[in-house]
């Protein structure tokens, strides 16, 4: 598939999704939400979020922002924020969140690989489930062009070491299995192009074990899992390797 078709089929698909949640957040208070239920939904969200630390007066980029609930929270946190994706139905819906929880985003549509702003415009960038989507050679570069000297940039992206995980994601049916056609989770050799502009860049791994989640959400074992993952991965390091998600922080040297 050529890099244009690979757009072109990214685009479509994000906007189907787009589309299909449009149908239940008819109403503004379908927007609405705290901060706590989006740092709270997903294990690695909220330390991943902490590395970015301050956000007040900060421009700030959600970068593949989809439904925007990032970009609300960096804006309520006093980020000057910019949301972009690929997707014109999930930057529709980014505003009409923006405007139910009363701040302001501006949002943009692009390419990824192709970042419409100045050189050193943000000071914080995020983005969720992104880089796997996008050629990390030219993404990299791209973001380092972007991203101010002093400047913290971080991802949290489905990992793709395990060949059982990679696999059961091929094979086993489980709510909200939404994928495109070419995406495949990261493996960290695909990390060279980040590690080569970025030599501090850090990576933690999340949902060793507690990766049973995501196929088993109601499970009383899930809060020990969590906590034997914590031990078992701050001790064997190299077992983040197995892991469902990991976190790469990122900073521009000033």
């Amino acid at each position: 598939m050529s890099s244009l078709q690979r757009l072109r089929s990214e685009r479509a698909f994000h906007d189907r999704q787009a589309l299909n949640r449009a149908a239940d957040l008819g109403a503004a208070s379908a927007l609405l939400f705290t901060d706590d239920d989006w740092l709270d939904h997903e294990t690695w969200i909220r330390p991943a979020f902490s590395c970015l630390g301050e956000l007040a007066g900060e421009p700030a980029l959600d970068f593949g922002c989809g439904h925007g609930m990032a970009a609300i929270v960096m804006a309520r946190r006093g980020g000057v924020v910019t949301a972009l994706d690929l997707s014109i139905g999930y930057l529709t819906e980014t505003q009409r969140r923006a405007v139910a929880n009363g701040v302001t985003v501006q949002c943009v549509q692009a390419d990824g690989e192709r970042l419409p702003f100045a050189d050193a415009s943000f000071s914080r960038i995020w983005g969720n489930a992104i880089l796997h989507h996008l050629d990390l050679t030219v993404t990299a570069a791209e973001l380092w062009r972007v991203l101010r000297p002093g400047g913290v940039a971080v991802f949290c992206e489905p990992r793709g070491d395990n060949p059982v995980l990679r696999l059961a994601r091929r094979r086993i049916p489980y709510a909200g299995k939404e994928r495109t056609i070419d995406e495949e989770p990261l493996r960290l050799r695909e990390l060279k192009p980040l590690h080569a502009l970025f030599p501090g860049l850090r990576i933690e791994s999340y949902q060793l074990f507690s990766m049973i989640r995501r196929v088993c959400t109601r499970s009383k074992w899930l809060g020990g899992l969590d906590r034997i993952d914590r031990v078992l991965l701050k001790s064997i390091p190299v077992l983040g390797r197995l892991c469902r998600y990991m976190v790469i922080s990122l900073r521009k040297p000033a």
